[in-house]
C-alpha cells in the first residue's frame, strides 16, 4: 500500500506544485521561492522511493544545475525573471538528465512564446475587454512583463509523463 501512496504523491507533486506557481505569477507576477524550494525537496524525497537510481537522481540534480546556469545568465541580462528561472530550474530536476528534459525545455519555449503572444493581444484590446465587464488581473493588463509561470506549468503538464520518475511511479499501478 505505501507504493501506491508514495506513486500516487509523485504523480501529484509536480503538477500541484507547477499549477500554485502559475497561478500565483498570474495574480501577483512573483513566484513564492517556498514552491520551488518545496519542488526540490519534494523530488529528494520521492525519487529514491520511487525506486529511482542514485546515478539517475545524480543527474537529475545535474540536470537542474545546467538549467539553473542558463537560467541564471538570462537572469543576469534581464531577460529572464528570477522566480521563472528558480521554478524552471526545480521542474528541471524532475526531468532529469536525459530527453525527457529536452522535451519539457522546447515546450515550454513553444507554449511560453503561445502565452507571450495571447497576453500581448490582450494587453492591445484590455480597454475593449474591461469595458465588457471582464476583471483581469493586472499581470495581463497592465504589467511589462510577462507571468511565465504559466507557460512553465502548461509545458509541465504537457510533457511530465515523459519524465523518468513518473515512468517509475505509474508501475505502482500495474
Amino acid at each position: 500500500m505505501i507504493g501506491v501512496t508514495i506513486a500516487a504523491l509523485t504523480l501529484v507533486a509536480l503538477p500541484l506544485g507547477l499549477a500554485m506557481a502559475a497561478i500565483s505569477d498570474l495574480a501577483t507576477m512573483t513566484i513564492p521561492n517556498r514552491i520551488s524550494a518545496a519542488l526540490v525537496v519534494g523530488y529528494l524525497l520521492l525519487a529514491p522511493l520511487s525506486g529511482l537510481p542514485w546515478a539517475e537522481i545524480g543527474l537529475s540534480l545535474l540536470a537542474g544545475l545546467a538549467v539553473f546556469a542558463i537560467c541564471f545568465a538570462f537572469f543576469a541580462l534581464n531577460v529572464m525573471g528570477g522566480g521563472d528561472a528558480k521554478l524552471l530550474t526545480a521542474a528541471a530536476v524532475w526531468y532529469g538528465y536525459d530527453h525527457s528534459l529536452l522535451a519539457f525545455l522546447a515546450t515550454v519555449g513553444f507554449v511560453g512564446g503561445a502565452v507571450t503572444v495571447v497576453i500581448l493581444l490582450l494587453r492591445s484590446q484590455a480597454n475593449s475587454v474591461m469595458a465588457m465587464g471582464i476583471p483581469l488581473p493586472a499581470s495581463l493588463v497592465t504589467a511589462k512583463k510577462i507571468p511565465y509561470g504559466i507557460a512553465i506549468a502548461i509545458a509541465g503538464f504537457l510533457t511530465f509523463h515523459q519524465a523518468p520518475i513518473y515512468s517509475m511511479a505509474t508501475k505502482a499501478f500495474y
